[in-house]
């Protein structure tokens, strides 16, 4: 059913997006909270977050497409998961990511730049983690940490 290499890279990458998002994330929220500028390092890490979600987004996309049939033919919760939760609510996140690091860089002020980042990446973060089929969840028994 499915690519084996793929489904690697993709669940592996799962870790590279959910640390850069966090990361940046919490990062703004203490620049933000604490009304700092704009470090270069900051800015470095929500651009990794982006490059990481949309090379895992790509290569989700490369599986589902490669997955087509079998995902077809499934019903019930498991169905609905993978044609539509996961998928859908992946989608959004990687567009939240990506709104709030253009909203940033298109902001004047630096507070505000560092609020649209915090804001959209901890809000892409929680439903990245609602969304992954962790193996401890019925939709990711038996399906492994990587």
């Amino acid at each position: 059913m499915e690519n084996t290499f793929l489904v690697f890279v993709h669940s592996l990458l799962r870790y590279g997006v959910l640390l850069t998002v966090a990361a940046a994330g919490l990062l703004h929220l203490r620049g933000w909270l604490a009304q700092k500028p704009l470090l270069n390092g900051e800015r470095t890490l929500s651009i990794w977050a982006v490059i990481f979600c949309h090379i895992q987004l790509v290569t989700g996309l490369i599986l589902y497409l490669l997955n087509w049939n079998a995902y077809a033919k499934m019903g019930g919760a498991m169905g609905r998961f993978w044609k539509m939760e996961h998928l859908g609510v992946m989608i959004l996140a990687v567009a939240l990511v990506t709104i709030g690091r253009i909203s940033s860089k298109r902001a004047k002020d630096e507070r505000i730049k560092q609020k649209r980042i915090a804001i959209y990446y901890l809000i892409a973060l929680v439903l990245i983690l609602l969304a992954i089929p962790w193996p401890f969840r019925e939709v990711g028994h038996g399906r492994g940490w990587i």
